[in-house]
């Protein structure tokens, strides 16, 4: 599906693979290996930024998604993300929902919302919250609205 698609459909919080369609070269030509994990892979869906306008330029919504982060003894380092615009020219496919019963926590980032930590239940966000300490972050439960009519039905959306 197109990026469009993913930004008007897609709760935050869900996984998200994205392709150019290439087929993945052999181990062996490293530049080429990394070019290619550059634009195939997957990621959580942290972030969505609806068009903005300025007096000079303006510019198309996107989506960001959160491929990984790197740390040690629970300290995170590093954390990489990637934001696509609505006009990217991958193909994206939903790989996973958040579960209803889960709790996205989010913070809101200057028009729009953006996805801190995605918990297994109320408890555990809570827990993540007093041990982080975000302070203008609140707790989403997920609900079946949020996940999309395809789940509530029993069918899984792609």
């Amino acid at each position: 599906m197109s990026a469009s698609l993913i930004f008007d459909i897609a709760p935050l919080g869900s996984l998200i693979g994205y392709s150019d369609g290439s087929r993945k070269p052999p181990a062996r030509f490293s530049k080429k290996l990394a070019a290619w994990e550059r634009r195939n892979g997957v990621g959580r869906l942290v972030r969505k930024v609806p068009e903005r306008e300025r007096p000079t330029y303006t510019a198309l919504p996107c989506f960001t998604l959160n491929e990984g982060s790197f740390g040690q003894d629970g300290i995170i380092v590093m954390t990489v993300t990637r934001t696509y615009g609505i006009d990217s020219d991958l193909t994206f496919r939903v790989v996973e929902r958040p579960r209803i019963g889960q709790v996205r926590i989010v913070q809101t980032v200057g028009e729009s919302d953006e996805l801190l930590h995605l918990a297994e239940d109320q408890d555990a966000a809570e827990l993540w919250l007093a041990k982080t300490g975000y302070r203008s972050a609140r707790l989403e439960p997920v609900c079946a609205d949020a996940v999309g009519a395809d789940i509530v039905e029993g069918r899984a959306a792609t």
